[in-house]
């Protein structure tokens, strides 16, 4: 058997995995995980396509992370 053999999940292997992970978390909290989980990658894929702040440009980043995660002053009224 060959390094590239090993690197590959069969069919049968993955099935194993999916009922092995439905035994131990349940049905209620796997589609709770895989939700998490789905979320994290979509975060890490969308700061990987975001190009990275140069020195310059780092008090303008920190401003535009702190303002959008804030709540707008005209919705804190209502």
């Amino acid at each position: 058997m060959t390094t590239s053999q090993l690197l590959f999940i069969g069919t049968t292997e993955l099935l194993l995995i999916g009922v092995l992970a439905l035994l131990l978390f349940g049905g209620k909290k796997l589609p709770e995980m895989m939700r998490g989980l789905g979320q994290g990658v979509q975060s890490f894929k969308k700061g990987m396509k975001e190009p990275l702040a140069e020195e310059g440009d780092e008090d303008k980043v920190d401003a535009a992370t702190t303002n959008s995660s804030s709540p707008e002053k005209g919705n804190a009224a209502q």
